[in-house]
């Protein structure tokens, strides 16, 4: 099995929404994204995909995420804009752009340099 991991950022501010203390009220982070895929087998050159492939796909999905208030995206209407939740719909979204022969393993979202949280199956 063959690993990829490729990083990327955004900014972007929200509110968590019942919690009770000071991250209720808005606030911001500068969030990095770090994104593990998975391969049984490589490509005619040799790879995994190309990371200028990956790191694309994966900027166009944050795109949606970068500079806004993330509680005013349809995706956080229901549910918290929480590192946990976020890390979760960027492995969905990731999911559905990848080609077949590829899967993605883990994706870490963090809110700080010392705060952070994965999603993966």
């Amino acid at each position: 099995m063959y690993e990829l991991i490729v990083e990327a950022d955004f900014a972007a501010a929200h509110a968590l929404r019942g919690y009770k203390g000071e991250c209720e009220n808005l606030h911001g982070h500068n969030w990095k994204i770090q994104v593990i895929l998975k391969a049984e087998t490589l490509n005619g050159l040799g790879m995994v995909m190309d990371f200028k492939d990956v790191k694309r796909t994966l900027d166009n999905i944050l795109e949606r995420f970068d500079h806004r208030y993330l509680n005013d995206l349809a995706l956080f209407k229901e549910e918290n804009p929480t590192t946990e939740n976020v890390a979760r719909i960027l492995y969905q979204e990731l999911s559905k752009r990848l080609p077949q022969r590829l899967a993605v393993s883990k994706v870490t979202t963090w809110e700080s340099a010392s705060c952070g949280a994965s999603y993966f199956q």
